[in-house]
């Protein structure tokens, strides 16, 4: 078949296996080539052509047969999408992606054949800026001797300069500045290639833009260089950077601060040593005349409303006490940094995890709920740390340690919120947000406030009526046997068809008669259990409760079934029948559906047509029978 070969042309391209290739094409007349050839194919997550897959795997003998290939004629701009190194590009050429992949003579081929050394890709990266990014210092001088433009930057203005800088490529870096690459330029997130190397500790790179009269300039998130360098913990750095002539008594003071907290709760570089060091570097560089004395800021309970040190004894008291160097280093990078700093959160999660590991779950839900805070004050998005609750919250339960509601309310109400705001990460909050109302359902509350609050929030949480990309609201979550459920800790709470949690959406106001994208309402999914006898109390109570709630039973769903017909075992089938009451009101809609009688131009109220369609009036748009 068509396909068939061109999933052999394909394979043949990708593998470099030129000669069957060219058999392959010989087995059909010329003017089909193009049939082949310029049709994408989409395998593990890619969708390019023939030609862009040889490319990218380094083919050249596929290649230059390509373009000599009788008959066909080459568009070298054609476009795909490739993966390098995890990342999906979009819009990649063929020279790109040689260039991305370090293939120096196919870039050179391609080139001389006449190809666009500037075209980019969809987020505007350039082949020049592929080829900086691995490094290819070969690929890089041939590119621009050969008319790539080393001034175009991507979409979030970061320039060849900068992706070299950030990787540590100083031939490259060098080779940029001497073509004139501006190191001043900065990234709309304010950094400076001087800011993305100094972050990652390349110091010859930061020494090469320096003399290059690179300025040391305050990134949008009010980052220097130097701070940069103290909260990645680069020692190095800083220490090239402290003596630089700019660098003022203040700036050093507060670098050494900041390196040495950020190596107290740094979970890569953790080091009570190197943290101890350097927090006594500053306190001696503030005690040396004229005293430079701290601002200190409110105390803060996440961090045991810890105070500062002060002086030099002060801090010597600490030196063997870990807990206490703990907080004072989350303290100190707080007050540096600020609470707006995206980087506060990260070392705060990383001392809450380390509590929890040690079952010390209250101290772990306070650092985590101010790291949370601090996160949503940022505007950053909670999908991680909403999951992160969802799972201590089951560890804690799965070792019978009682959950404290006031931090579920907290959290539940932060899910709120971001499912109201939607964004990207809107299907994994909803997950997220049905693994905390399992949690809800084991609580024991201490007061009655505390139950109607968090009642309040799952009405919110049921009235927006989120659903996943196939249509299912958390109710047809709740009810359905393969709901996909978090490994860690998660697993050992969260079960589904869960009826508890069923019950507690529907007391809350969840529409028990809500359909998915296959018009099927959590009555048509609960039926299809596969667990009858074993699970039966589940089953039973969430048929039960939903019809109770107002679930019709008689609504058909895309392929024309009720929930009794569409039952896959005959226990549903019996408790559906003794639950069963069809009314007048319901037998008349499937009757207007079935005869298909006309409804919409003004046949009946309004308020009647959605209770129609429900009952099938639908299905006979959809070319599919009501019976």
């Amino acid at each position: 078949s068509k396909e068939s070969l061109q999933q052999k042309i394909f394979g043949a391209a990708r593998d470099g296996l030129a000669i069957t290739l060219f058999a392959l094409l010989n087995s059909k007349p010329k003017c089909e080539y193009p049939e082949y050839l310029d049709s994408s194919v989409s395998l593990d997550g890619q969708k390019c052509t023939p030609f862009i897959i040889a490319a990218r795997n380094g083919h050249l003998n596929v290649i230059r047969m390509l373009l000599d290939l009788n008959g066909y004629k080459v568009n070298l701009e054609q476009e795909g999408t490739v993966q390098f190194d995890g990342y999906v590009i979009e819009g990649a050429t063929p020279l790109w992606c040689a260039a991305g992949a370090g293939h120096k003579c196919i870039v050179q081929t391609l080139v001389l054949h006449g190809a666009d050394v500037n075209h980019p890709t969809r987020t505007i990266s350039t082949p020049l800026r592929a080829a900086c990014f691995e490094g290819r210092l070969d690929i890089v001088q041939f590119l621009v001797e050969h008319g790539a433009d080393l001034h175009i930057a991507n979409k979030y203005n970061n320039t060849c300069l900068m992706i070299a800088a950030y990787k540590g490529h100083l031939s490259v870096v060098r080779y940029l500045l001497s073509k004139g690459a501006d190191p001043n330029v900065q990234a709309h997130c304010g950094a400076s290639a001087l800011q993305f190397a100094a972050e990652h500790g390349h110091l010859e790179i930061v020494k090469e833009l320096l003399q290059q009269n690179a300025h040391v300039m305050r990134n949008g998130i009010g980052m220097t260089p130097l701070l940069a360098a103290a909260e990645r913990t680069k020692c190095e750095m800083v220490e090239y950077l402290i003596e630089q002539p700019w660098c003022t008594r203040e700036a050093k003071i507060e670098a050494f601060e900041l390196l040495g907290a950020s190596y107290a709760n740094d979970k890569d570089n953790y080091s009570l040593e190197k943290a101890y060091h350097f927090l006594h570097c500053a306190m001696v560089e503030r005690y040396r005349p004229p005293l430079l004395p701290k601002q200190l800021a409110p105390p803060i309970p996440a961090y045991d409303s810890r105070v500062e040190c002060l002086t030099p004894e002060e801090l010597e008291a600490i030196r063997d006490d870990a807990h206490a160097l703990h907080m004072e280093s989350l303290v100190i990078r707080e007050r540096i940094l600020g609470p707006q700093n995206p980087e506060v959160p990260h070392p705060v999660i990383f001392r809450g995890a380390v509590f929890a590991d040690s079952a010390a779950f209250d101290r772990c839900l306070q650092l985590w709920l101010h790291a949370l805070r601090l996160r949503a004050g940022s505007r950053l998005p909670l999908r991680k740390d909403l999951l992160r609750f969802a799972q201590v919250f089951s560890q804690m339960l799965h070792v019978g340690v009682e959950v404290p509601p006031f931090a579920v309310i907290q959290i539940v109400s932060a899910a709120v919120k971001e499912l109201e705001a939607g964004g990207e990460d809107l299907e994994a909050n909803l997950y997220t947000a049905l693994y905390l109302l399992v949690i809800v359902t084991k609580l024991r509350f201490s007061s009655a406030e505390e139950e109607h609050e968090l009642h309040r929030l799952v009405y919110r949480l049921a009235r927006l009526k989120r659903t996943t990309k196939d249509g299912s609201t958390l109710l047809h979550l709740c009810v359905n046997s393969e709901t996909p459920v978090d490994d860690f800790h998660t697993k050992n709470v969260c079960r589904f068809p869960c009826a508890s949690t069923a019950k507690l959406l529907l007391q809350c106001g969840a529409d028990a008669n809500a359909i998915d994208s296959e018009r099927n309402t959590p009555l048509h999914v609960i039926v299809g259990y596969q667990k009858p006898i074993s699970d039966f109390l589940t089953l039973h109570a969430i048929i039960t409760g939903l019809v109770e709630s107002g679930a019709h039973c008689d609504v058909t769903n895309a392929r024309g079934e009720t929930a009794l017909e569409a039952s896959t075992t005959g226990v549903a089938e019996i408790i559906l029948r003794t639950q069963t009451q069809i009314s007048l009101k319901c037998l008349a809609a499937r009757a207007v559906s079935r005869f298909e009688l006309p409804f919409r131009d003004g046949e009946v109220p309004k308020s009647l047509v959605g209770f129609i369609e429900m009952h099938g009036g639908r299905c006979r748009e959809l070319h599919i029978g009501a019976d």
